[in-house]
C-alpha cells in the first residue's frame, strides 16, 4: 500500500475540457498525486463541468451529490470548468459538499487551492488572467497517438445563445513559441495527430521566429515540418475568420487532414442575423465550396441549432436545404437551449419543446443518411489509418481514417501504429477494413 494521494478528474463538453482535465492530471501528478485506478476510491474527483446546455449546473450538483459514499465519507471535491466560472461562490453555497471551485481559465492554481482546503478552507478561485495558466504549467511528457492542444482561448463574437465569451473570456492566442514547444514535446511523447484547439481556433494569430505575422495557416506549415507528427487537424472555426492562406494550407500541406469541422448553425439569414453569427448562408455555401476547390476529397462537418427563438416552419427547412447544398460528411445538432445572461434567453418567439423535437428528429434522419452515403463512398478505398484503441473483440483494433472515421480491423498492431487498411463495409458511423500486407502498401 501507499500513502499518495490520488486524484480523478471527469471531463464533461467539448474537447478544450479534455484538453484542460489533461493538463489538471499532468499539474496534479508534479505535486506528487496519482491517476486513481479502476474501481479506486480517489481522495480528489475534479468535476471539469460544460455550460453550453440548459440545466448543465444541475447536472453538475447532482454528480457532486452522487460522490458521497455508502459510509458517509466523500472525496475532496473540486468543481471546475465553466459551471465553476459561471456559478462561483455560489457553488459552494448550494452544495456544502463542494470544496473548490475553479474557473478555466484559473486551474492553473488547482493544486493551491487543495492545499487550502487541507487548512479548512473552502477557496473560489474564477480570475480570469490574460492566458497565464499555460506559462504554470509543467512539461508535456507522456501522450497518447493523437493530442489535443490548446493555441487559443475565449471568443470575442458573441453569439446570442452562447455563453463562451463570458465563461471563457476574451479572445487570447497562445505565443507562437509556446505552441510550438508544447508541440514538439507531445510528438516527442508519442503523439502522432496532434489537433489544434480554440473556441473560435480559426482566429488564431502570432508571430513566428522570424518574425512573420500569421495566422492559423503559418502556424500549420510549421508543425508540418517536425518529424515524427503525421497529421494535424483543428477545430472549432468560424466561418468569418476563415482566410485564403487557411484555405490554400488545405490543398498544400500533406499533413493537414482532410477534414474540416466548420458550423453553420442555422440555414436562415434572418436567423443568423439574430444569432449575431457574422456570416449568411451564401457566404458558408461558398466558403464550403473555396475550401473543396482546394481539397476535393475534404470532408465537412458542422453543427446546429434547431428552434433558435423565431424560428419559423419554413426557415427550419432553409437548414435542411443548407444540409442537402453542403453535403456534410457529419454533423452535431442540438435543440436550442437558453442560456441565463444570453440575450437570446430573452428574446420573444421561444419554440415549444415538442416542436423541436420533432424537428431535430427531421435534422438528424437527414444528417445521418448523408453521414452513411459519405462512409460508403469509401468502400473499396484504401487509406492510412492510425491506430488509437482497442476494439471490443478479441484481436480487434480501431484507429481514424484522414476523415476522423473509426475505422474497425483484426490486427496485432501496437496502439500509435499507422496502417494501409483496405476498406470492405460502412456502418453509420464507422468503417470496417482489412489490414493490407506490408508488401502490397509499398
Amino acid at each position: 500500500m501507499t500513502d499518495t494521494k490520488t486524484y480523478r478528474i471527469k471531463s464533461f463538453g467539448c474537447q478544450m475540457n479534455v484538453y484542460d482535465g489533461e493538463r489538471m492530471g499532468e499539474l496534479l501528478d508534479e505535486k506528487g498525486m496519482r491517476a486513481a485506478e479502476d474501481g479506486e476510491d480517489a481522495d480528489l474527483v475534479v468535476l471539469n463541468t460544460c455550460h453550453i446546455r440548459e440545466k448543465a449546473a444541475e447536472k453538475a450538483y447532482s454528480d457532486v451529490g452522487r460522490l458521497k459514499r455508502e459510509d458517509g465519507s466523500r472525496p475532496t471535491i473540486a468543481l471546475a470548468g465553466c459551471v465553476a466560472q459561471a456559478e462561483g461562490a455560489e457553488a459552494q453555497r448550494r452544495s456544502k459538499m463542494i470544496d473548490v471551485v475553479v474557473g478555466p481559465q484559473a486551474y492553473h492554481r488547482l493544486p493551491d487551492l487543495v492545499a487550502q482546503v487541507e487548512k479548512g478552507e473552502r477557496p473560489v478561485d474564477t480570475d480570469m488572467p490574460a492566458i497565464s495558466k499555460f506559462d504554470a504549467m509543467p512539461k508535456r511528457r507522456k501522450s497518447g497517438p493523437s493530442a489535443f492542444l490548446t493555441v487559443a482561448e475565449g471568443c470575442d463574437k458573441f453569439c446570442t445563445y452562447c455563453v463562451v465569451p463570458y465563461t471563457r473570456g476574451a479572445e487570447i492566442s497562445r505565443p507562437w513559441a509556446d505552441i510550438v514547444d508544447e508541440a514538439h514535446a507531445l510528438v516527442d511523447g508519442g503523439a502522432k495527430e496532434i489537433t489544434l484547439l480554440g473556441q473560435n481556433v480559426s482566429a488564431w494569430r502570432g508571430e513566428n521566429e522570424k518574425g512573420q505575422d500569421g495566422g492559423l495557416e503559418l502556424l500549420v506549415r510549421a508543425l508540418a515540418r517536425i518529424d515524427g507528427l503525421e497529421r494535424i487537424r483543428y477545430t472549432t472555426s468560424h466561418p468569418a475568420d476563415m482566410d485564403e492562406g487557411l484555405i490554400a494550407a488545405h490543398g498544400e500541406v500533406d499533413k493537414l487532414m482532410p477534414y474540416l469541422h466548420l458550423p453553420v448553425q442555422a440555414g436562415s439569414d434572418r436567423i443568423l442575423k439574430a444569432m449575431n453569427r457574422h456570416h449568411t448562408v451564401e457566404s458558408y455555401l461558398r466558403l464550403v465550396e473555396r475550401f473543396r476547390e482546394a481539397r476535393p476529397d475534404l470532408a465537412i462537418s458542422g453543427d446546429f441549432i434547431v428552434g433558435f427563438p423565431g424560428e419559423s416552419d419554413a426557415e427550419f427547412e432553409e437548414t435542411l436545404q443548407v444540409v442537402r447544398d453542403a453535403r456534410y460528411a457529419s454533423a452535431f445538432s442540438f435543440k436550442y437551449s437558453p442560456r441565463p445572461g444570453t440575450p437570446a434567453a430573452d428574446m420573444d418567439g421561444q419554440v415549444p419543446e415538442e416542436v423541436m423535437n420533432e424537428r431535430l428528429q427531421r435534422l438528424q434522419a437527414q444528417l445521418a443518411e448523408q453521414s452513411l452515403a459519405f462512409n460508403r463512398s469509401k468502400i473499396g478505398a484504401t487509406m492510412d489509418v492510425l491506430i488509437d484503441r482497442k476494439g471490443r473483440l478479441p484481436g480487434q483494433m480501431i484507429g481514424k481514417s484522414p476523415w476522423l472515421q473509426s475505422v474497425f480491423a483484426e490486427t496485432d498492431a501496437q496502439i500509435g501504429d499507422i496502417l494501409t487498411v483496405d476498406i470492405l463495409d460502412a456502418l453509420p458511423n464507422s468503417l470496417a477494413g482489412i489490414i493490407r500486407p506490408k508488401e502490397a502498401a509499398a
